[in-house]
Formats: structure tokens, C-alpha cells, sequence
């Protein structure tokens, strides 16, 4: 594939360099059969090329493909297709090419903002020398204080809306409040706690899928519950095991990093959402009464 790649670059006068990105040049990112080749080609124009999409061809069978830059201006987003074009294409052989035909001027800056290049071909010495790659930049940055306190209070703050969805039964809407809201906040956090313990020096990756390397076997476990089928009380055990998770996560952090967490406030939170879980359906009454009554001795720690 690379020789296909390369050959392809060399033989067409247009492409004036090639380099490349992504996993394949990170070297601490697993090897396997589904690494993408994250492809550059740095080219005198691209209007040729946008122009004659046939040109791709030579790279293999395709089963699907997709052009990012070209559904953007379907949809009547911002492009900029004279500096920069992209063809993402799975083949029928297994490989992926993420390719870009990108002009000199778009291909040197992004080269010099990206420590994870490495070119592969300069017909005209004109790209920038880069030393060797590494993914530092995408190691777990330091939260400054008030970071801390915005991931912790909106961690706390959405699971009203978690909680009331739940009561209500709106069940696509409780799991999007839980994912789309709620679930960053938690990641973020771990990945502090990571930062933490490896002095802020490594990356958990994408989504956090590097988070079983620093781990305990136990504490990536708790993560993975945090994580619902769709019934109902799968989800409401999801929600309180990310809460404690979430809750014993910021506390570590907060120590190790000198930062206050505000406890009461997760403890009001965790109060009402325990209690929005006890709530019999259609009750009328305010729930911090309804809770009071239902908890006269305190609410518990687990419901």
C-alpha cells in the first residue's frame, strides 16, 4: 500500500510531496490490521483533481467512501477547496486511505502544527524539516482550577436532567442527557486522574480508549458499568455507579492537584437524583418533601 501511495505521488507532476499522519507514525499507538493511513499529498492545485474524481481509482476497489470537504459545501458550510480536498475510502482488500490533496502553503502549516508528521516525499525540498514524531501533543493537559470546578459542577448539574428523564420514562432522552453531557464530564476527570498519576506525560486517546493502560483492573471495571443496556433500571444503576465513580475520581484529584470540590453541592445533587429515583409515579407532591419523608433518618448512600 505504501509502494501504491508513493508510486502514485511520484509519477503524477501535479503531487510535489507526501507526508503522512494519524496512528501509523504515533509510536505509541497499537499496531493492528485497522490502522488508517492518514495520506497528505501536497499538490501545485487541487482544482484538477476535484474535478476528475476518477482519479482515485488507482488506489483499489472501493466499498464506500466519503468527502468531507464536498458534503460541507452540499450543505452550504464554509470550504476552502482551493487549499485543501479530502477522499476517505475503505477498500475491498481491508485498508483505509484518509487522503487530502492540500496546497504547499496549507500542507507547511499544518505539517509544523502537528508533531505526529512524517514526510515522505519532497520533490522540491520546499516542506519543513520536523523532528521525530510524538504525540505529546495530545498528552493530558493540567486543569486549571476553574476547569476543575466547571467539569465538576456541570457533572452534578445534568444529572437533574438524567434523573427527571428517567422518572418521566423518556428513556432516548435520559441515555442522550447521560452520554452526550453527562458521560464527557466523567472522562474528562479520568483523564485528569491519569494525568496525575503518570505527571501529565501520556495521552488516553480518542474517547478515552487508551484509559485500561492506567487503570486498576477494578477501576476500569466501575468504568465499564457506567456504561447501560436500555432498560430503565439498567440505566438508573449506570447513573449511580457514575456518580460514585465520578465522585471519589474528583476527590483524588482535587487533593492531589490542591483544588476545592465542592461536596455539598454533590451531595444536593446526589440527594435529589436518589430521590427522583425513590418518586412514585405521578406524584404531586415537591420532591424535596416527597424525599424527606421517604428518608426521614437521611438518604442512603446507594439506592
Amino acid at each position: 500500500m505504501m509502494d501504491l501511495i508513493l508510486g502514485v505521488a511520484k509519477r503524477d507532476s501535479r503531487i510535489r510531496g507526501v507526508y503522512m499522519n494519524g496512528s501509523r507514525t504515533n509510536p505509541n499507538a497499537p499496531k493492528d490490521i485497522f490502522q488508517d493511513y492518514d495520506i497528505v499529498y501536497v499538490v501545485k492545485e487541487t482544482a484538477s483533481f476535484i474535478a476528475d474524481e476518477n482519479w482515485i481509482d488507482v488506489f483499489g476497489k472501493r466499498l464506500y467512501m466519503q468527502m468531507p470537504e464536498k458534503m460541507d459545501g452540499m450543505r452550504g458550510m464554509e470550504t476552502d477547496f482551493a487549499n485543501c480536498y479530502g477522499y476517505l475510502m475503505q477498500f475491498a482488500d481491508g485498508n483505509r486511505i484518509d487522503l487530502h490533496v492540500v496546497t504547499p502553503e496549507y500542507g507547511i502549516r499544518d505539517i509544523l502544527h502537528d508533531r505526529l508528521c512524517i514526510v515522505l516525499l519532497d520533490k522540491d525540498g520546499a516542506l519543513p524539516e520536523i523532528p521525530e514524531p510524538t504525540d505529546e501533543d495530545h498528552w493530558v493537559k493540567k486543569p486549571a482550577k476553574e476547569e476543575y470546578f466547571c467539569c465538576c459542577n456541570e457533572f452534578w448539574w445534568m444529572q437533574n436532567s438524567v434523573g427527571k428523564g428517567l422518572w418521566r420514562r423518556e428513556i432516548t432522552y435520559a441515555l442522550d442527557m447521560l452520554n452526550l453531557y453527562i458521560r464527557p464530564q466523567l472522562m474528562k476527570m479520568l483523564s485528569w486522574y491519569v494525568g496525575v498519576g503518570t505527571g501529565f506525560s501520556c495521552s488516553v486517546g480518542k474517547s478515552g480508549k487508551y484509559l485500561h493502560r492506567y487503570l486498576s483492573s477494578e477501576e476500569y471495571k466501575r468504568l465499564m458499568r457506567t456504561y447501560p443496556g436500555s432498560g430503565r433500571e439498567d440505566i438508573w444503576q449506570s447513573v449511580f455507579d457514575m456518580c460514585d465513580l465520578f465522585d471519589e475520581t474528583a476527590r483524588k484529584v482535587g487533593r492531589a492537584l490542591g483544588y476545592f470540590y465542592n461536596e455539598e453541592e454533590a451531595g444536593g445533587s446526589r440527594m435529589f437524583l436518589d430521590c427522583t429515583c425513590r418518586l412514585a409515579q405521578g406524584a404531586e407532591d415537591i420532591l424535596l418533601d416527597g424525599c424527606a419523608r421517604a428518608f426521614p433518618d437521611g438518604v442512603p448512600e446507594r439506592v
